[in-house]
């Protein structure tokens, strides 16, 4: 009897959530700034002139990993010694992997919510406008 109720059974694997990119906005401590910072810092030319605009956090996991995106605006000199306009710039951090840093982009002065780093925030849910 058993097993002619488990005859018209047929397991069927669930179908997958589908990935938001969105994130939950999360205030930025000190040490996740201090992060942030030097990982952008090694990406300038002169990392000593950085001046860091308004930034904006959000946590989220993808496919098991925790991530926190950042995205925000930093000026720092040329190679040139004169100050650049202030660039946009989306970074990630990995909490559970020792916070590594990894730059997305950085410098696109699009205003276009469906382009460049303005847009990669856009969809994250973090938008950041021109300072």
């Amino acid at each position: 009897m058993l097993a002619a109720s488990l005859c018209g059974c047929v397991a069927t694997a669930p179908e997958p959530a589908p990935v938001s990119q969105q994130v939950s906005e999360i205030p930025i401590s000190l040490a996740l700034e201090e992060t942030i910072t030097i990982g952008i810092r090694q990406h300038l030319q002169d990392p000593a002139s950085a001046k860091f605009g308004t930034m904006r956090a959000g946590e989220r996991t993808l496919n098991g990993r925790r991530e926190i995106v950042v995205c925000g605006h930093v000026a720092a000199k040329s190679s040139s010694g004169g100050h650049t306009t202030d660039q946009p710039f989306a970074a990630k951090i990995y909490p559970d992997e020792g916070s590594s840093f990894e730059l997305i982009a950085m410098g696109d002065q699009s205003l276009n919510a469906s382009g460049g780093v303005v847009g990669t925030c856009h969809a994250a849910g973090l938008p950041i406008s021109k300072p």
